[in-house]
Protein backbone atom coordinates (compact mmCIF):
# COMPACT_ATOMS: atom_id res chain seq x y z
CA UNK A 1 0.00 0.00 0.00
CA UNK A 2 1.16 3.61 -0.74
CA UNK A 3 0.61 4.08 2.93
CA UNK A 4 3.70 2.36 3.80
CA UNK A 5 6.01 4.69 1.65
CA UNK A 6 7.63 7.19 3.54
CA UNK A 7 10.39 9.84 3.57
CA UNK A 8 12.87 8.88 5.77
CA UNK A 9 15.26 11.39 7.10
CA UNK A 10 18.60 9.94 7.44
CA UNK A 11 21.44 10.90 10.18
CA UNK A 12 23.16 14.09 9.31
CA UNK A 13 26.29 15.00 10.92
CA UNK A 14 27.14 18.91 10.38
CA UNK A 15 30.38 20.47 10.34
CA UNK A 16 31.52 24.06 9.33
CA UNK A 17 34.28 21.61 7.07
CA UNK A 18 30.95 19.87 5.12
CA UNK A 19 27.99 17.97 6.59
CA UNK A 20 27.82 14.11 6.16
CA UNK A 21 25.07 11.86 6.22
CA UNK A 22 25.35 7.70 6.33
CA UNK A 23 23.20 5.20 6.09
CA UNK A 24 23.25 1.59 7.70
CA UNK A 25 20.87 -0.90 5.99
CA UNK A 26 18.76 -2.71 8.41
CA UNK A 27 19.12 0.20 10.59
CA UNK A 28 18.29 3.73 9.08
CA UNK A 29 16.13 2.00 6.40
CA UNK A 30 13.86 -1.79 6.54
CA UNK A 31 15.87 -3.90 4.38
CA UNK A 32 19.55 -4.80 4.12
CA UNK A 33 21.17 -3.16 0.75
CA UNK A 34 22.08 -5.27 -1.81
CA UNK A 35 22.52 -2.98 -4.91
CA UNK A 36 23.45 0.53 -5.51
CA UNK A 37 22.80 2.68 -8.84
CA UNK A 38 22.53 6.08 -9.57
CA UNK A 39 20.79 7.96 -12.35
CA UNK A 40 22.31 11.38 -14.02
CA UNK A 41 22.64 13.50 -16.78
CA UNK A 42 18.89 13.15 -17.35
CA UNK A 43 17.77 15.06 -20.82
CA UNK A 44 14.84 17.89 -19.15
CA UNK A 45 11.63 16.77 -19.75
CA UNK A 46 12.41 12.69 -19.39
CA UNK A 47 10.52 10.48 -17.60
CA UNK A 48 12.46 7.35 -15.63
CA UNK A 49 10.79 4.56 -13.95
CA UNK A 50 7.43 3.74 -15.14
CA UNK A 51 7.66 0.31 -13.62
CA UNK A 52 6.95 -1.64 -10.31
CA UNK A 53 8.37 -4.39 -8.31
CA UNK A 54 6.98 -7.32 -6.98
CA UNK A 55 9.62 -7.86 -4.37
CA UNK A 56 12.01 -4.96 -4.14
CA UNK A 57 12.78 -2.45 -1.11
CA UNK A 58 14.11 0.67 -2.33
CA UNK A 59 14.84 4.04 -1.19
CA UNK A 60 15.22 6.93 -3.19
CA UNK A 61 17.89 9.66 -2.79
CA UNK A 62 18.64 13.02 -4.20
CA UNK A 63 21.72 13.00 -3.82
CA UNK A 64 22.27 16.47 -5.96
CA UNK A 65 19.10 18.49 -7.72
CA UNK A 66 15.72 17.67 -7.24
CA UNK A 67 13.12 15.68 -8.60
CA UNK A 68 9.77 14.19 -8.03
CA UNK A 69 8.52 10.75 -7.29
CA UNK A 70 4.75 9.61 -8.32
CA UNK A 71 4.02 6.25 -6.42
CA UNK A 72 0.58 4.50 -7.19
CA UNK A 73 -0.25 1.20 -5.52
CA UNK A 74 -3.53 0.52 -7.90
CA UNK A 75 -5.62 2.66 -5.33
CA UNK A 76 -4.22 5.49 -4.80
CA UNK A 77 -1.19 8.11 -5.69
CA UNK A 78 0.92 10.64 -4.16
CA UNK A 79 3.63 13.00 -5.46
CA UNK A 80 6.75 13.02 -3.48
CA UNK A 81 9.38 15.91 -4.50
CA UNK A 82 12.82 15.40 -3.18
CA UNK A 83 15.76 18.07 -3.05
CA UNK A 84 17.81 16.67 0.09
CA UNK A 85 20.30 14.34 0.33
CA UNK A 86 19.65 13.43 4.12
CA UNK A 87 15.72 12.87 2.78
CA UNK A 88 15.09 9.35 1.08
CA UNK A 89 11.99 7.90 -0.06
CA UNK A 90 11.15 3.93 1.12
CA UNK A 91 9.35 2.77 -1.80
CA UNK A 92 7.68 -0.76 -0.61
CA UNK A 93 7.08 -3.44 -3.12
CA UNK A 94 4.13 -3.32 -5.22
CA UNK A 95 4.57 0.35 -6.03
CA UNK A 96 4.16 1.57 -9.25
CA UNK A 97 6.55 4.65 -9.74
CA UNK A 98 7.58 7.22 -12.00
CA UNK A 99 10.38 9.88 -11.40
CA UNK A 100 10.21 13.28 -13.57
CA UNK A 101 11.15 17.31 -13.33
CA UNK A 102 14.60 16.57 -12.74
CA UNK A 103 16.27 19.58 -12.34
CA UNK A 104 19.97 20.24 -14.31
CA UNK A 105 22.51 18.52 -12.90
CA UNK A 106 20.35 16.61 -10.80
CA UNK A 107 21.80 12.76 -9.23
CA UNK A 108 19.34 10.21 -7.95
CA UNK A 109 20.46 7.80 -6.10
CA UNK A 110 18.86 4.39 -5.21
CA UNK A 111 19.52 1.74 -2.20
CA UNK A 112 18.09 -1.77 -3.30
CA UNK A 113 17.18 -4.90 -1.18
CA UNK A 114 18.15 -7.26 -3.96
CA UNK A 115 20.44 -7.69 -6.88
CA UNK A 116 19.11 -6.97 -10.54
CA UNK A 117 16.72 -9.35 -11.42
CA UNK A 118 13.96 -9.12 -14.04
CA UNK A 119 11.79 -11.32 -13.51
CA UNK A 120 10.92 -8.86 -10.33
CA UNK A 121 9.34 -6.06 -12.61
CA UNK A 122 6.44 -5.06 -13.66
CA UNK A 123 6.93 -2.74 -17.09
CA UNK A 124 3.10 -2.92 -18.08
CA UNK A 125 0.56 -1.28 -16.23
CA UNK A 126 -2.34 -3.00 -16.97
CA UNK A 127 -0.01 -6.35 -15.60
CA UNK A 128 0.60 -4.71 -12.59
CA UNK A 129 -3.04 -3.65 -11.91
CA UNK A 130 -4.50 -7.12 -12.42
CA UNK A 131 -2.18 -8.06 -9.94
CA UNK A 132 -2.80 -5.53 -7.29
CA UNK A 133 -6.28 -6.17 -7.80
CA UNK A 134 -6.06 -10.15 -7.45
CA UNK A 135 -4.57 -10.15 -4.28
CA UNK A 136 -7.64 -7.53 -3.05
Amino acid sequence: MISNCKIIELPKIKDPRGNLTFIEGGKHIPFDIQRVYYLYDVPGGAERGGHAHKELHQLIIAMSGSFDILLDDGHDKKRFYLNRSYYGLYICPMIWRSIDNFSSGSVCMVLASNFYDEADYYRDYEDFLGDVWKTK
